[in-house]
């Protein structure tokens, strides 16, 4: 599926901003967001024309869903970096990083569905486990964030890191149920 590939490059697009933000980067991201938009209309044109399809019409709709939400809200989350005006953090960078490695899995199990369920399903669990992991560094930097405010500024800086950092924890969440998908073909088709 050519829109995990989308995911994976604008997940990697993103990461590469946080670590040396350019506007270049967050142009390609909306542009790959965008791009990766255009091959889920296809996506669901050709579902909507097929007859017989390899895997279930509502498995592929549904990994389609949640591999678009997963670049979706990367590109939220570039945009809300540079409207607020953030410095990327160490958690921010973290977060992203994991779910580079997470939308990479998950290329790689959509890539391999067909001749190598199995071998699918470990880049899923791969892929679920890096979300665990997205979450345990979303914990620990809200939880960093909130410790006793200096003042004002300070409250309106942890306000805007703490509706970028959800944006992550969402887009995590967002892999994990695409994850899931992959694990019930897998099941399916054993």
């Amino acid at each position: 599926m050519k829109q995990a590939e989308h995911t994976s490059l604008g997940m990697t697009t993103l990461l590469q901003y946080v670590k040396q933000p350019d506007e270049s980067l967050a142009i390609k991201l909306s542009a790959q967001e965008k791009e990766a938009d255009e091959v889920r209309r296809i996506l669901i044109d050709e579902l909507n024309r097929t007859f017989v399809t390899p895997i279930d019409r509502e498995d592929i709709f549904a990994l389609s869903l949640t591999v678009d939400d997963v670049l979706d809200y990367a590109n939220t989350t570039l945009e809300e970096l540079s409207m607020f005006e953030i410095e990327p953090t160490p958690y921010l960078e973290r977060m992203i990083s994991l779910l580079t490695d997470a939308a990479h899995e998950i290329h790689l199990a959509v890539q391999r569905l067909d001749e190598h369920p199995s071998v699918a399903n470990d880049h899923a669990v791969r892929a679920k486990a890096l979300e665990n992991r997205v979450e345990t560094v979303y914990r620990e930097a809200i939880a960093d964030l909130f410790r006793m405010p200096r003042d004002v500024d300070h409250i309106v800086e942890m306000l805007k890191l703490r509706e970028v950092y959800r944006h992550l924890s969402n887009a995590a969440d967002r892999g994990d149920a695409a994850a899931n998908v992959i694990g019930d073909i897998v099941v399916k088709r054993m």
